[in-house]
């Protein structure tokens, strides 16, 4: 109640975005970010479903964000990502299991200290953390669109920054390095999410990329490399938690600020500049045409 003669002040009130009759995939998410995502997603009412490679631990995963989000439903779909077959058959089983989809988190990935092939005979990092989303994105791609406004949500990492593509030799073949082909891979996700976003213009399907911050997860943990055990060692009482490091990704998978926000990258829930490379509009054609090719997809999305 105002006192005679006070100024009246507005009141702000936050609000909470509701997901309810939402669909929302969330790739990765036995764990850390994508696990913390799929939770607060689901707690916002949406229908999550996640992949993960192993049974066990994706039933494991579903049980637990269905206790921590007030017992929604979780779906479960397994998938080793690293294989091209393995994501059209996981794509085969989403659309199948989905009459629409409103949202669709790319969030896996990880980092390898030495270089790994694919059953597809690619260099793994690449492969996993960049033509994984790519072909998954474009797979449910129809889906996406018959159910705008929808939203595609990419995790990065800020090791984009320091990315370059070398396409000259993108599976690491002449030289490797895992934090090189970290960057590269990072920065490819920024890349496909500005191309995606052009061709997508006018569909009512949004198209974002995200640096959650550096968070304490498994990262590398598959294949660990002395040199940087110690530093991680020292540096996780700094690192964010799982939760922390999801919260922009569940912003822009949900907020009404962000609707219709296409072609950006954000970090921290605001808007950010990425990689100078990544605003050059030849390189990440480039970089789609090859992809396209990589994975079998040749003409993909054009629009």
């Amino acid at each position: 109640m105002l006192l005679p003669g006070e100024p009246r002040k507005e009141l702000a009130m936050a609000v909470t975005p509701s997901m309810t009759g939402k669909t929302v995939l969330v790739t990765g998410a036995t764990g850390g970010i994508g696990r913390a995502a799929a939770i607060g997603l689901a707690s916002l009412g949406a229908r999550v479903g996640i992949t993960g490679r192993d049974r066990a631990r994706v039933d494991a995963a579903a049980a637990a964000i269905s206790r921590a989000s007030g017992g929604s439903t979780v779906d479960v779909f397994v998938a080793d990502m690293s294989s091209q077959a393995e994501v059209r058959r996981l794509a085969d089983e989403v659309l199948t299991a989905y009459p629409r989809l409103d949202v669709l988190l790319n969030n896996v990935g990880g980092f390898w200290a030495h270089r790994h092939v694919t059953a597809d005979g690619l260099e793994h990092t690449f492969a996993l953390n960049h033509l994984a989303p790519f072909l998954l994105t474009n797979l449910l791609l129809d889906r996406l669109i018959a159910s705008a406004p929808a939203r595609i949500v990419t995790v990065s990492s800020g090791a984009q920054s320091i990315g370059k593509i070398d396409f000259d030799d993108l599976m690491g073949e002449r030289k490797y390095s895992g934090q090189r082909a970290y960057n590269q891979s990072k920065l490819a996700n920024v890349m496909f999410t500005y191309e995606l976003a052009r061709r997508l213009e006018g569909t009512g399907v949004s198209a974002s990329a995200l640096h959650p911050g550096v968070t304490r997860t498994a990262f590398g943990a598959e294949d660990p490399t002395g040199a940087m055990a110690p530093l991680i060692a020292v540096l996780r009482p700094f690192m964010k938690s799982p939760e922390q490091g999801a919260d922009t990704a569940v912003y822009l998978a949900s907020s009404p600020d962000v609707e219709g926000v296409t072609g950006r990258y954000f970090a921290g829930r605001k808007a950010k500049r990425s990689n100078k490379s990544s605003y050059d509009t030849a390189a990440t054609a480039r970089l789609w045409d090859v992809s396209a090719d990589l994975v079998g997809l040749a003409g993909a999305a054009r629009r």
